[in-house]
């Protein structure tokens, strides 16, 4: 392995493992925000309940995502220098932005909900997390329009004295049609997987014979975890549709790779559900297909155009040749791997079809109060966290991957990008440190996840009722004091 292979399988593991919190972040601070305004709403004890218990493992997860979040950044510097160097004109706005503003108004609300349980009024308390959520939203709109110009590069001229893409109109990197669509994708795809983990921890202590008394309460809770799931999953599916349109239009290589069409089909293009063929994946053996969905996927028409892999490489290597930024790359292959970009994109759609039709079934087993069997509730509810973390994970493995061998496509390749003094032994050592980090980071994660799920929400305590400017009680305790 090179110093580029190395590279890849680097930036590839940790970004891959940083996303399985993200998700979860989003999601839970509005799924949390919504059960403490429910609860200042209704006075019942299960919300408040709820809030806190839910709470509690946010924290966990939101910690540990930080963490990784801080390597992930620190990768730019060290083993991509040459793309840091091209990009930094244009990412340095929106991720400055990002870090001043948004992780600002997340880290200083979510500091305020913690320490302010009984110095802040109730509703300026549920606020507080509204804000927090607010602060992912907003960190997530400046990091994904980051991400979308690296898809669609817009807003920015190459100057070739300097080697590096400069910015010219901000607004267009922000309301990059790519982001615009990408952006609503990835939120609904937050949100369910904050609506299954809800109703796969509802449901695993539901099952507790231990937690028996308060079962009303995680059969509450598991059907709020559907709902969410079922409407976020319905949000994914029409942004997604939305987002393949764009991609089409933008980046047809990527439609073409995640089908596998190697010739362009001029109408009713099929898409094959499940297929064998070679290794190389150039040749099918066996497929399964619905007629005509990929042209509608692809155009929104049935009988739409959808251009093959093999007339657009011919069409690549007439536009670009050899890499307009470097003189390494000559070989014109701007093909991406075609056996991932095809199953990562159907791991992510089946997961996440899987994941909101099995919302609906819970849905449907827990109507009028009805309670499912044991084994049913089981399976489903602690599979579907597991099938919407890594329908996330397919599906920005499929975006990453199926713009290969951009980098940043039509402007720098992924070759070109690698810092150019770091050596293969360099490289492998911090994949071996990182990964190795990781794994202790990942038990530590699940560790107290669990230890945490299986204590189950506390006991009810009533908050004390505090005004605006101070408690009632003067006399109350700090709940944070220096």
């Amino acid at each position: 392995m090179d110093v580029l292979d190395i590279a890849r399988w680097q930036f590839g593991i940790i970004t891959v493992y940083h996303f399985l919190f993200v998700p979860l972040t989003i999601g839970l601070t509005a799924v949390i925000a919504g059960l403490e305004t429910a609860w200042v709403r209704t006075g019942k004890e299960d919300y408040l309940r709820l809030t806190k218990f839910f709470g509690k493992l946010f924290l966990i997860n939101f910690a540990i995502g930080v963490v990784t979040g801080i390597v992930q950044e620190f990768q730019f510097g060290m083993n991509w220098s040459d793309y840091s160097r091209f990009v930094g004109d244009v990412f340095g706005a929106p991720l400055a932005i990002e870090g001043l503003l948004a992780f600002f108004l997340e880290s200083t609300f979510l500091g305020l909900w913690i320490f302010g349980w009984d110095k802040l009024p109730r509703g300026l308390h549920a606020g507080c997390m509204w804000l927090v959520h607010l602060g992912t939203l907003a960190s997530s709109w400046f990091i994904l329009a980051a991400n979308s110009w690296m898809q669609h590069p817009v807003g920015h001229r190459f100057n070739p004295e300097t080697g590096r893409a400069e910015l010219t109109d901000f607004w267009a990197v922000m309301f990059n049609k790519v982001q615009v669509v990408t952006f609503p994708h990835v939120i609904f795809a937050a949100y369910m997987t904050a609506g299954t983990f809800l109703l796969g921890v509802s449901a695993y202590l539901y099952m507790k014979k231990k937690h028996e008394a308060d079962r009303p309460m995680y059969h509450r809770a598991i059907r709020i975890g559907a709902v969410i799931t079922l409407l976020a999953g319905i949000g994914v599916a029409v942004t997604g549709d939305l987002q393949g349109k764009v991609m089409t239009e933008v980046q047809p290589m990527k439609m073409a790779a995640a089908e596998g069409l190697y010739e362009t089909s001029d109408s009713c293009a099929p898409f094959s559900v499940f297929t064998l063929g070679t290794p190389d994946g150039k040749e099918e053996k066996f497929a399964v297909t619905i007629p005509c969905l990929l042209s509608f996927l692809a155009t929104g028409s049935f009988d739409g155009k959808v251009e093959g892999i093999n007339p657009l490489s011919e069409q690549y290597v007439e536009t670009y040749g050899s890499d307009p930024t470097s003189t390494t790359y000559t070989d014109g292959d701007y093909t991406p791997v075609i056996p991932v970009t095809y199953w990562s994109f159907r791991f992510m759609m089946g997961l996440g079809i899987f994941a909101a039709a099995g919302a609906a079934l819970i849905l449907w087993l827990t109507r009028k109060g009805r309670t499912p069997g044991v084994r049913w509730l089981g399976v489903l509810g602690l599979s579907l966290p597991i099938a919407t973390t890594l329908a996330s994970s397919w599906g920005w493995i499929f975006t990453e991957m199926g713009r290969q061998p951009w980098v940043v496509f039509g402007l720098m390749t992924t070759e070109s990008g690698v810092s150019p003094g770091v050596s293969v032994f360099e490289a492998a050592t911090s994949l071996v440190v990182l990964t190795s980090l990781y794994a202790v980071l990942a038990v530590i994660e699940v560790k107290l996840l669990v230890t945490y799920i299986n204590k189950g929400a506390d006991p009810y305590e009533e908050p004390p009722r505090v005004k605006v400017g101070g408690s009632d009680d003067e006399d109350a305790p700090l709940t944070f004091a220096y």
